[in-house]
């Protein structure tokens, strides 16, 4: 392996999630051979919530600088050269820049829920649904509140989008990512002409001095050439100097693109669940949908074919919340444990509980959730006075809150459009102890669903594996990515399988029935717990 790292054939994927920044290196069969992770967190500044660009790059930094001390560990030699590179990172959000590649506002995450006026009226518009997320709506809400920076706008793009610039100089996009900046024709994989024509139109009055398609990244389908790394970009990466620059870099991609490739869920009727800071399910499609979901968003592969997203901002973070809890108190009470020893007993122990929770309810929104309507966050917890009110049924309730919203969205697929799957395969955080989100899972969305061993770090996987398919493609592989990803990376694939429990899928719709009729009450919490009172 030193040999292979030395002669520069290593790939590497780098994903910038929600409170990690992960990278991978792959060998000749795909597989990791070394990792490096920096932690960050989105802070939330005048109401805003956002990631600093210093942040982006120390934590960049940083993350490559552990990589390369994995490398030394293992195998007593360093990166100087890569094959090929990948970049991913949370989809959506609004990154403005001038002409000067200035930064005109604070970067505008994913999580924010402040472009309601935007989203309905570009909904009504295009007939087609754009969530608050997706970064046309955050330039048109900025359009809408006569923002002044908008008149200087010479590029927007997603994080993924920003990172590539500064490694290669190229203002690209994969189609994936690009799906959840503004709508995707996927008869040409290209933004769709007719609602780029009527958004030009739509805000012709305020005469400014851009079209929307002139500052929008040009959109790239995996395997198609995104740039190379520019002496520049290595420096940003490793100041100390090792990397040299020349690697191919594929197409940036979201987290979106990344889960799919890191599950094999790119053909149709294939489909997969990412759970961690945010939930989303995902579902390759055999045709278009009949209508327009407010709850649904239609997206694509990194290949271009049409996806349904159901997309929910709010997973573990609460979860997560309740763990630190249980740490303080373990700690106060003189028995420090290790924190992922309380994740797998707790874990583990919710899943005795009732299948219905015994009467209690969580509301898990930290921050906003759209598809259930709430825009802000208020995480609550509500039982009735004859509730069996245990650990169990009090974290398993948690846990069922975690996909409760997407089990909101996912219901319209299956009894409105009739949408089928084959396969689901579940990654992310969730599914890091064994049996339980999996188990959850399945009985929220009554399907089987399939964990491999890369479940918990699909992301970084994920991009590294679209690099490696870039660098076949360059060197004369014809084969689709679906496959590709077939026979060079899941033939001899395996993972656990679990079918849903008849008795927690009836538990779980028992639990949504309570969930839905309260939701009431988590607005009136919005509107009467005032954050910072």
């Amino acid at each position: 392996m030193k040999e292979f790292i030395e002669s520069g054939n290593a790939v590497l994927g780098i994903e910038l999630g929600s409170t990690r920044i992960k990278a991978v290196l792959i060998g000749a069969d795909n597989a990791p051979i070394a990792q490096g992770e920096s932690e960050w967190e989105n802070r939330l500044m005048n109401g805003i919530w956002t990631y600093s660009m210093d942040a982006v790059g120390s934590g960049l930094k940083s993350c490559f600088k552990v990589l390369q001390a994995d490398v030394k560990e293992k195998y007593g030699t360093e990166i100087t050269g890569l094959k090929s590179i990948g970049i991913s990172a949370m989809m959506h959000g609004y990154l403005a820049f001038d002409k000067n590649m200035r930064l005109l506002v604070p970067f505008r995450t994913w999580r924010n829920t402040i472009t309601g006026q935007a989203a309905d009226e570009l909904t009504e518009r295009f007939s087609y649904n754009i969530p608050q997320r997706w970064s046309v709506a955050h330039l048109y809400q900025a359009i809408l509140n006569n923002e002044e920076h908008v008149k200087d706008i010479a590029f927007i793009t997603t994080l993924a989008g920003y990172v590539h610039y500064l490694l290669t100089g190229n203002k690209v996009l994969g189609v994936g990512d690009a799906s959840g900046m503004f709508p995707i024709d996927s008869a040409t994989k290209d933004y769709d002409r007719r609602m780029l024509d009527s958004f030009d139109e739509l805000v012709k009055d305020r005469n400014f001095p851009w079209k929307i398609r002139d500052i929008l990244p040009k959109v790239l389908v995996a395997g198609e050439d995104a740039g190379t790394l520019t002496e520049d970009g290595a420096a940003f990466l490793d100041p100390a100097g090792s990397l040299q620059p020349g690697a191919l870099v594929c197409p940036p991609e979201g987290d979106a693109g990344t889960g799919m490739a890191a599950t094999n869920s790119v053909r149709e009727r294939t489909g997969n669940v990412s759970a961690g800071t945010s939930v989303f399910s995902m579902v390759v499609l055999e045709k278009p949908m009949k209508g327009v979901h407010r709850e649904i968003d239609v997206v694509t592969t990194p290949a271009g074919a049409e996806v349904a997203m159901v997309h929910c901002n709010n997973c573990t973070s609460d979860l997560n919340a309740w763990v630190n809890i249980f740490e303080e108190y373990s700690k106060i009470m003189g028995v420090p444990v290790n924190k992922s020893d309380i994740y797998t007993k707790i874990y583990t122990h919710a899943m005795e509980g009732d299948a219905d929770c015994g009467g209690v309810l969580a509301y898990n929104f930290l921050s906003g959730e759209p598809v259930a309507g709430v825009d802000e966050g208020r995480p609550m917890i509500v039982r009735t006075p004859d509730a069996t009110f245990n650990l169990a049924n009090f974290m398993k309730a948690n846990l069922y809150s975690s996909l409760a919203a997407l089990k909101l969205g996912n219901d319209i697929l299956s009894r409105e459009e009739d949408v089928k799957v084959d396969r689901l395969m579940g990654h992310g955080g969730l599914f890091k102890t064994k049996g339980a989100g999996q188990n959850v899972l399945a009985a929220a969305l009554k399907a089987p669903v399939t964990c491999m061993t890369t479940a918990g770090e699909g992301g970084a996987w994920g991009i590294a594996l679209l690099a490696a398919y870039s660098a076949e493609v360059k060197n004369g592989e014809t084969a689709n990515l679906s496959d590709w990803l077939d026979k060079a990376v899941f033939k001899d694939a395996k993972g656990e399988t679990v079918q849903p429990d008849p008795n927690d899928s009836e538990g779980f719709d028992r639990f949504m029935v309570s969930y839905r009729a309260c939701l009431a009450a988590e607005k009136a919490a919005v509107e009467n717990l005032k954050i910072g009172s």
